[in-house]
This record gives structure tokens, C-alpha cells and sequence, in this order.
């Protein structure tokens, strides 16, 4: 295995490891953020909110008739199995008609509204707002909805600990165990909150079968934990939910390490109390994995273009005065070179060597493990010296 990056690497050069660990200073670089919140057409007119502020508010807002009828939107958009569709705005006005067809579509596995999910934050964020308003003298139903939603929940999850991206199962890359976008680590961190009693509504079945779920869970993290040479490092986006090995998703999503997904599921270990010698080499492994293959040096830079589609490009400076800590969103398993991959599913070593619209349409390059290295790790290991 090699010792990792230092990170001395243009954008235009192809990326080979370096020589030993280097460690950086916090980055202040900030992705473009894609929105995928759309009404679709469903919504008579925009609420007072957006869906993705809607656990943003004040405490005493949850009270209040706005926060209540968004509540209601949530009852129309869950499917009768329990969970809610993704990339939808929730809190937008909905009429007679878009409820009643909203209705007619859930029916309907072949359309968006058909397919409950843990994908994008949806499930355990809508679960959240309910059990808010619930707690803030909300009504009888809210509470009941939120109870179906944990069984949801707790029907998805494979035997195994593992949870697919859909549930129904949805034929493809959908049916995988899912790291990506944080979907297993949100639906775990819900049923951890149920297990814990943060929902002292919830009844003591759907509580023990919250924490059995959990448990489940984590014995699953550890055992996808990808070891190289005897060294435990990090985990894949995806498994294979018969044989627990890496697998794909779509072209440019790999078998490889995600230096994002990661950081999620290091986090959600380090919440555990009292954790094992299991727990423990697990999170020591991963946070010596993130030490080493950091990028040094390098800034991730918006060129303005107005030439192009978007009005500007992303290019990879060697910045030695200004770098902060960078990690690629995929490594190779093995050499820990940072994959760039177009919708060819080709690999390659440089973002500049794939396609505009993927160079641009998703984060290959953040300062995702910044914050678990200076804060959060020390603060636990502090903690469980």
C-alpha cells in the first residue's frame, strides 16, 4: 500500500502518490451547491418557507399554523408503506388537485412519487419535522405518521444491518447497500435518536426494535470497512447486499474509497457511548486513512467562462501559499490515487480529463474530513483516551 498524497499535483498532470502523510490548514473552499428541490408543478402557489429551511426555525414556529400545514403536506406526500419520495419541495401550497393527484401517483411504482426513499435526506428529514410539530402540541396524526415511518424504516433494512437506497427494493444500483449521499448513516442516526428516547412519544416496541436495528447497523459498518495490507482505511459508497463486497452505482460511481461518505460514518461511530475495541479500531483506522491521503497544496478554482454551458469551469490550481485541505471524493483502492471518472465510467487521474458536464455537475474534490481531523476526532479520542 502506498504511504498516501502530498498532494503535489497540477490539474493538468495525472496524480501519483507522494511520500508520507502531510497535514493542512482548514479549507475555505465551498462547493456550488446543486438545488434539487422542485415542486413539479404540485404546489398553487410557494409556502412562506422552502422544505429544505423547514428544520431551520425557531422552536416556537413548530406551534404555529404554517409549520402545521406543511405537517399536512407531509401526510399527503407519504406513501402508504411510509416513507416519502426525494427532491421534492414539501413545503410549497398544495390544492385539491395536486393532492388527489399526488395520490393517484403513489400508486404507481414507475413514478417518482411511487418510490419511497432514504436517498437525498428524504424519510428520516420528514420524520423529524413531524416529530417537532408533534412535540409542539401538534395533532394525534403526525404522531401516527411518524410511527409508520419508523416501520418503515425498520422493514427496509436488510437482515444484514444493510439498508438499499429504496425500499421497495427498485431493480439496479438502487437495491445496493447504501453509503451514498449519507442515506444508510441519516436512517441509522434517526433510529439511534428513537433508540435513545430523543422521542419520548414513540412506544417501547418500536423503541427496541429501533435499538436492534442500530445494532444491526453497526455491525454491518464494521464489517464493510475496507482493509488493505492488514490496514483498516475507509468504506465504499455501495455493497453488494448478498456478498457485503464494494460494487457501482452509476458510470462515474466506482468501486473504490469515498473520502466523503466516510467522514459520515466515522462520525456516526464516534456518537456510539462506551464504544468497543471493535468501534474503536474502526474509527482509528479510518481517521489514519484520511491523514494520509490529503491533498496538499492544491485549490479547487471557479473559472468564469461565460462561453460555456454554465458560465464557468472548475480547474485544480497548485496554490502552495493559499491551499487548505482537500479530498477527493473517490480513491483507488490500493494506490489511494484520487479517481475522476466521466459517464464513460472510465478512471482517470486528473479532473481535467473528464467531461465538462461531469467536471462540473458533481463534488469530485472537498474539505469533507477537515472538520473530523481538527475537531471531532480529538474531542472523542479525549473523551475514550
Amino acid at each position: 500500500m502506498h504511504a498516501g498524497w502530498s498532494g503535489n499535483w497540477s490539474d493538468h498532470l495525472p496524480v501519483g502518490p507522494r511520500n508520507g502523510p502531510t497535514r493542512f490548514r482548514r479549507t475555505t473552499f465551498l462547493p456550488v451547491l446543486l438545488c434539487l428541490l422542485v415542486s413539479g408543478g404540485l404546489g398553487a402557489q410557494a409556502g412562506s418557507i422552502e422544505w429544505r429551511d423547514a428544520l431551520r426555525q425557531p422552536a416556537e414556529w413548530y406551534a404555529g399554523p404554517e409549520a402545521a400545514r406543511i405537517a399536512d403536506n407531509l401526510l399527503v406526500y407519504q406513501h402508504p408503506i411510509g416513507g416519502w419520495p426525494k427532491n421534492l419541495d414539501m413545503a410549497a401550497a398544495l390544492d385539491q388537485e395536486a393532492k388527489e393527484r399526488i395520490r393517484r401517483q403513489q400508486a404507481t411504482r414507475d413514478h417518482d412519487l411511487g418510490r419511497p426513499t432514504i436517498d437525498n435526506g428524504a424519510t428520516y428529514t420528514q420524520l423529524r419535522y413531524l416529530a417537532r410539530v408533534y412535540a409542539a402540541g401538534g395533532g394525534e396524526r403526525y404522531r401516527e405518521a411518524f410511527n409508520k415511518g419508523i416501520d418503515y424504516l425498520l422493514e427496509a433494512q436488510y437482515p444484514n444491518g444493510g439498508w438499499p437506497q429504496y425500499y421497495p427494493l427498485r431493480k439496479g444500483y438502487y437495491s445496493h447497500i447504501t453509503f451514498n449521499d449519507g442515506a444508510m448513516i441519516g436512517a441509522l442516526e434517526l433510529l439511534r435518536e428513537v433508540a435513545t428516547g430523543t422521542y419520548p412519544f414513540v412506544d417501547r416496541r418500536r423503541v427496541r426494535a429501533a435499538r436492534a436495528a442500530v445494532e444491526k447497523g453497526v455491525e454491518l459498518i464494521l464489517a464493510t470497512q475496507i482493509e488493505v495490507d492488514g490496514q483498516l482505511t475507509a468504506w465504499c459508497a455501495q455493497y453488494d447486499p448478498q456478498t457485503l463486497e464494494p460494487t457501482t452505482a452509476r458510470a462515474y460511481e466506482l468501486v473504490s474509497l469515498s473520502g466523503a461518505e466516510s467522514v459520515g460514518i466515522v462520525n456516526f461511530l464516534m456518537g456510539i457511548p462506551e464504544p468497543t475495541v471493535a468501534i474503536t479500531r474502526a474509527v482509528e483506522g479510518a481517521v489514519d486513512w484520511f491523514e494520509r491521503v490529503q491533498l496538499s497544496e492544491l485549490r479547487l478554482i471557479r473559472q468564469e467562462n461565460p462561453a460555456l454551458p454554465k458560465g464557468y469551469d472548475l480547474i485544480v490550481g497548485f496554490d502552495p501559499e493559499h491551499a487548505t485541505p482537500l479530498w477527493a471524493r473517490f480513491y483507488e483502492i490500493g494506490t489511494n490515487y484520487p479517481m475522476f471518472v466521466g459517464r464513460d465510467g472510465v478512471v482517470r487521474y486528473a479532473l481535467s480529463e473528464i467531461e465538462y458536464e461531469r467536471r462540473v455537475g458533481y463534488r469530485w474534490l472537498n474539505d469533507w474530513a477537515t472538520e473530523l481531523l481538527e475537531k471531532d476526532y480529538p474531542a472523542w479520542r479525549k473523551a475514550w483516551n
